[in-house]
């Protein structure tokens, strides 16, 4: 199968990852240096002042440190499971409207293989901007993953 047949990381968060799908997630950048998701303003998924609810928030942040992960070390499946170990988010400011999230990695790609290279199970930070629209960062989250070796 070609490259150009193989689905993209977005598609592939999407069809695996159930509220993707029911948040109706934008996998709209994903490479090993950054993951870009949007979430589309939709009422359902409001909280009491008109904006996206805290929890689609942290979904949408944690879909886009996903898709990092899978775009730095996808190539490693075959040998380690990613997990989230822990998270932090900090809610800002007023989110109205759609939402984009983007990832950047905490550490390099290299460095990580290194040490599950040496046999040890390395942990690295995703930090995630959520902003509005109009550019205002509404929330920051930082998730800490791991990629545990496979027995």
């Amino acid at each position: 199968m070609s490259s150009e047949t193989l689905p993209s990381i977005g598609e592939m968060m999407a069809a695996s990852v159930p509220m993707a799908r029911t948040l109706n997630l934008e996998f709209t950048e994903t490479t090993a240096e950054r993951a870009v998701v949007r979430m589309p303003d939709q009422p359902d998924f409001h909280n009491h002042v008109g904006g996206p609810h805290a929890g689609a928030m942290f979904t949408l942040a944690e879909s886009a440190s996903g898709a990092i992960v899978m775009a730095a070390f996808g190539d490693q499946l075959g040998r380690a499971v990613p997990l989230a170990v822990r998270a932090e988010i900090g809610y800002k400011k007023l989110a109205m409207g759609p939402v984009t999230a983007t990832a950047e990695l905490g550490r390099s790609v290299a460095e990580v293989v290194a040490e599950l290279d040496a046999g040890e199970r390395p942990e690295f930070p995703v930090n995630i901007a959520i902003t509005r629209e109009d550019g205002a960062v509404t929330g920051e989250m930082s998730i800490v993953w791991t990629l545990r070796p496979n027995k």
